[in-house]
Formats: structure tokens, C-alpha cells, sequence
């Protein structure tokens, strides 16, 4: 139910007070997000670095709270300043609306009353007597410029310009009357929580104001945003605004300027680490196996960034968040923006938002970051789970259902990824490598032949791999000396059979059992060379760089069945020989790699 006003204090309505009062918000906003800043960044590092022992301990876990407390002041007065902003920027627009029709009805010399009714003049020539037609007064609430239903047309003239200026005015009042509710009511919301820390259910609620807000901000704020624009124009979009706008955007969509590319690395790490904590709160008010696994891929990932980096480490820049379908995160461990070398790792089968992901894909990146910055500090490496890697209850004893539709789609915002990287990194020709796993693989060679090949990438890698969708390395768009691949001996996931193979086995097996099976299937493949996604990348037809990497452990065993062998190419600990290969190339420093001999 709307509030009722008139058109007179409509008119009165001192916007520029609202705007004061949202500056005020905002400067708070600032003082916390700078109290923050500084327990993180100053605070925490001093304690950690001078004191031992459990009273330091203690003080950390207090600073986090507090540091914690601090980010929910930060969010919250960003929400209060957009909200009244928006409010100002909407009840101008109906004081414009009101104003002019009084502006009408002044050169008119038509008088307009305290309830909005319209006295007109009497003007005109009767139809049978020629005197003028006697004058009277229009109600408004109708439909702007239609006049009341009758028989036949009033020869008045100043009927239907009455009409149209009561009706400009009961609409002005009427839109904004439902304004003063729509945002009495958001605002109502955005109450603190009392005391010293700030509960869990608080970041929920905090989930819910962020939405009302982003609600009411969307003629206000969310129309600016260049959702299509080229990663270059985001860029100069944002270099563009003014730091109040820039600090209203991050307050209000922080789940959109942090998913942005174009968008600098520094801004979209702290859009996202404040996204992250609204997603978290809005999962918690959730329930199902979904909410469940997110939330705990997501409070590791916040886990992880609160850490302080060890020595040798590079910090953490998380360029990307969110809950949609299977989840998504993009996580680099450096400054992409401001390093030479940048990597930029593509997770593939069963990968999703989850706990696993957080530990181990996140830890790849990790490993492959501190094997890159050994032998160029200005290096970072990214792991980006932005699409969706097909999901099989089975892992891999189905993973032939797995089809092109995801790898095509992924390879798309994946080459929308890198060119965002393009546009921010300062190097004037930085390195960019990129790294497909599995059926992330897939994913990088459809990325190749989307319009141009990857922007910006030099090199490839192509690790457990099940084929790329191309049959020649030549045809990845970088050069063939560009492209490499690890195929670890006992990774069954390189030795798939083709589609073609797999059909033929298959009607070999029903006419003739296994022997003709085998048979029908060799044949199909006389070269041994084909997988599920076209040609073995490590074979000699492929024509890629293969470089060495350990044989990984059997399938089966006296230990059990294992497919380790296909997870342990990043890691320095179960395979040197690996990370050591993809460090080199991710530092451009691929002639000293150890190479293989192809399939």
C-alpha cells in the first residue's frame, strides 16, 4: 500500500538533503572499509610476524572478527548511501515530470488545485449560439491525454489540455508515493546488528538488503553497466566514472563488477571477497546438497584468503564468484594485471564449486604460481572454473556421454576471460599461457577456433587429455612449437578409444565377443592415434611439443584400482618431472624443457 501525498510536497521534496545524507553513508562506508584494510593488511601481519604463542593467537582471532565486523559496516552503509542516491535520482524524475505540467498549466492559465483537480477557462464557440463554451475543472487519475468518455466531443479546447495536465500530476504523485514506499521499506531493513560481533544470520540478511537494493538501483545504476561492451571499453568505462560512482557499483553489484572482464584485477578481487561473504550468508538461509556443497567450496576459499601468504607464496586475487548452476570461481595467485607471465588453468570433468575444488584445483594454480615466479617473479597463474565442466555420478566410467555443447560454450567465456586479461595487464606484450586438464582440455581447443583463437595467448598445454576436437596441433591457432602436451603413461583418460572405435567395438562385441570386438576396433583405428575428441595430442599426427612426465601409478594394482595418474601434473611432490615442464612454459622458457617421445 502506497503513502499518500500531495502535489505540493512532492514539489518541495529536497533531494539534495537525500544526496547529503547517502554522502554521509558513504563516508562511513570508506572509515570501514579502511579500518579493514588495515587490520588485514598491517595489523595481522605485525602480530603474526612478532608474536607466538596462544595470547597471539587469541588477538588474531579477534582482529578477523573485527576485521569481519568492519566488512559488514563496509556493506551495509554502501547499501544505505545507493539506496537513498536512488531514491534522490527516482523522486527527481517525478518532481521533473510534475514541473513541467505545472510549467503547462501556468502558460495556460489554468489553475491547479491542493488535490490535483485542473480549473480551465471558458474558450471556444458553441455549436448552435457561437458564445464561448462555459469553462470547468478536470480530475486526474486517468490515462494521460485521453478525455472522459461522453456522446459527443466538447468544442472547449481547454478540456483535453486540462485533462491531460490533471492526469500528468496525479501520476507524478501517484509514482511517487510508491517510490516513498518502495524505499521506506528497504531502508527499514538496513538495521545493524547490536554488539560487538556480527552473527552469521546477519551476512543472510545482509544477502537479502544487497538484493532490495540492487532492485531499487536498477534505473539508477545497473542500466550503466556494459554488460556487452568489449572488455577494452569495460575498462575504459570504469577508468571513466568518478570514485563515488565507482564506490556505489561496488556496493551494490558487487557480483557484477566482480565478474567483469575488462574490469582491473585489484577491483574485482574486492568486489568479489565482498560478494563472497553475501553469497555465503544467502546459501546459509538455504537448504538442499547444492546449497551444501557451495557452501563448503566457499568458506574454504574464504578461508584461504584470510590466510597471510607464505614466504615464496604469491598473494591471492579472487577474480571471480558465484552460484549459478554448477558454481563458479576464478582464482589467481599473483597480480595478473601486473605480471609479464600469466597462465591461466581450465579444470575439466566433474570439477564444480565444491570443497574438492577449492583445495585441489586451487592448489594446482598454487603450485604452478611458485614453479613460474622461481624463474620469473613477475609471473601469476589462474585457475578459472568459469563454465560448466560436465558432471558424471560414475566419474569416469562415463565419461563418454560428455559432449562438445559444455566445451563449446565454456571455450567462449573463456576467450571473453582472456582478453580481459589482455585489456588490464600493463606489460606492453605480456605471456599468456593456457592450460586445458582433462576435459578442460576440450574446452581450450574450442576457445581456438572461436573467432581468432584465444586473445592473447602464446602457448598451450594440454594435460590428460581425451582429445582437443582438432586433429592437428597447427590448427590450435598459436603454432604448433606453441603447443604442448603431458600424457602420463598410465593415464587411462589419454588412452580412451574414438567415438568411431567405440561404435565398431561395440557391434563387434554383439556379433562376434570380445576377439572380433578387439579386432573390429583396431581396424577402425589403424594408426592407434584416435581418442574420444579426435586425435591423441601425444601422438606424432598431432604434431605438439611432448614434453616428459612421470608414468604415474597403475590402474590397477596390488593397492587397489587408482586413477592418480591423472591428477598429478601440477604437483611439484608427485610428479617434479610435470610441474617443472609447465612451470618453464608458463615463463616462456619452453626451450629448456625435458621432452618425450610422441605415441
Amino acid at each position: 500500500m502506497t503513502s499518500k501525498i500531495t502535489w505540493a510536497q512532492l514539489r518541495d521534496v529536497n533531494c539534495a538533503e537525500l544526496e547529503g545524507a547517502a554522502d554521509g553513508w558513504g563516508r562511513a562506508s570508506n572509515l570501514a572499509d579502511a579500518g579493514r584494510d588495515r587490520i588485514d593488511k598491517q595489523l595481522l601481519n605485525g602480530l603474526r610476524g612478532t608474536q607466538q604463542g596462544e595470547a597471539a593467537d587469541a588477538a588474531v582471532g579477534r582482529l578477523r572478527q573485527l576485521s569481519q565486523n568492519f566488512q559488514y559496516v563496509y556493506t551495509e552503509c554502501g547499501l544505505l548511501r545507493t539506496t537513498l542516491n536512488s531514491m534522490a535520482h527516482e523522486l527527481r524524475g517525478q518532481q521533473r515530470a510534475l514541473r513541467e505540467a505545472l510549467d503547462d498549466a501556468e502558460a495556460l492559465k489554468f489553475t491547479v488545485h491542493p488535490d490535483g483537480s485542473v480549473t480551465y477557462p471558458e474558450a471556444g464557440e458553441g455549436l448552435i449560439d457561437g458564445k464561448p463554451m462555459p469553462g470547468g475543472t478536470a480530475t486526474g487519475g486517468g490515462v494521460p491525454g485521453l478525455l472522459p468518455p461522453s456522446g459527443l466531443v466538447a468544442p472547449n479546447p481547454n478540456v483535453a489540455k486540462a485533462q491531460d495536465i490533471a492526469d500528468r500530476v496525479a501520476k507524478a504523485v501517484r509514482t511517487a508515493a510508491d517510490i516513498d514506499w518502495r524505499y521506506t521499506r528497504i531502508l527499514r531493513k538496513l538495521k545493524a546488528e547490536e554488539g560487538l560481533k556480527v552473527p552469521g544470520p546477519a551476512w543472510t540478511d545482509a544477502a537479502t538488503d544487497a538484493a532490495a537494493a540492487r532492485n531499487a538501483a536498477g534505473a539508477y545504476l545497473n542500466e550503466a553497466i556494459p554488460h556487452d561492451a568489449s572488455p577494452a571499453e569495460r575498462k575504459a568505462w570504469w577508468a571513466g566514472l568518478t570514485q563515488e560512482q565507482r564506490e556505489e557499483y561496488l556496493a551494490v553489484y558487487p557480483d557484477q563488477i566482480g565478474n567483469l572482464d575488462g574490469i582491473p584485477a585489484v577491483v574485482r578481487d574486492a568486489a568479489n571477497r565482498d560478494n563472497l561473504q553475501l553469497l555465503i550468508g544467502k546459501l546459509e538461509g538455504q537448504e538442499g546438497d547444492r546449497a551444501e556443497t557451495q557452501l563448503a567450496g566457499l568458506r574454504e576459499i574464504d578461508r584461504q584468503l584470510r590466510l597471510l601468504p607464505k614466504s615464496g607464496e604469491p598473494p591471492m586475487y579472487l577474480l571471480g564468484i558465484g552460484d549459478e548452476s554448477n558454481g563458479r570461481a576464478i582464482v589467481s595467485f599473483g597480480n595478473p594485471d601486473t605480471a609479464r607471465n600469466v597462465s591461466a588453468y581450465v579444470p575439466g570433468l566433474n570439477t564444480s564449486l565444491d570443497k574438492d575444488f577449492a583445495e585441489g584445483d586451487l592448489k594446482r594454480a598454487r603450485d604452478t604460481a611458485i614453479g613460474t615466479r622461481y624463474l620469473d617473479h613477475s609471473s601469476a597463474a589462474v585457475v578459472w572454473l568459469g563454465y560448466d565442466a560436465p558432471q558424471t555420478p560414475d566419474g569416469l566410467s562415463s565419461l563418454a556421454v560428455a559432449g562438445d555443447e559444455r566445451a563449446e560454450k565454456g571455450g567462449k567465456a573463456f576467450n571473453g576471460f582472456t582478453e580481459g586479461l589482455v585489456a588490464t595487464n600493463e606489460n606492453e606484450d605480456p605471456h599468456l599461457t593456457a592450460i586445458g586438464h582433462s576435459y578442460g582440455s576440450r574446452t581450450v581447443g574450442a576457445a581456438t577456433q572461436q573467432g581468432g583463437g584465444i586473445p592473447g595467448v602464446d602457448d598451450i598445454v594440454l594435460v590428460g587429455s581425451p582429445g582437443v576436437g582438432v586433429d592437428r596441433a597447427e590448427d590450435l591457432g598459436v603454432g604448433k612449437d606453441h603447443v604442448f602436451v603431458g600424457a602420463a603413461e598410465n593415464d587411462v583418460v589419454t588412452k580412451l578409444p574414438s567415438k568411431q572405435q567405440a561404435a565398431v567395438g561395440v557391434v563387434g562385441l554383439i556379433a562376434g565377443g570380445p576377439a572380433t570386438a578387439y579386432v573390429a576396433g583396431d581396424l577402425a583405428d589403424p594408426g592407434d592415434d584416435d581418442l574420444w575428441f579426435g586425435k591423441d595430442p601425444a601422438s606424432e599426427a598431432f604434431g605438439a611439443r611432448r614434453f616428459s612426465v612421470n608414468e604415474g601409478p597403475e590402474l590397477i594394482s596390488a593397492k587397489g584400482v587408482s586413477i592418480d595418474a591423472h591428477s598429478q601434473y601440477f604437483d611439484p611432490e608427485r610428479d617434479a618431472v610435470s610441474a617443472s615442464n609447465i612451470a618453464l612454459i608458463s615463463a616462456g622458457r619452453s626451450s629448456k624443457l625435458k621432452t618425450e617421445e610422441y605415441r
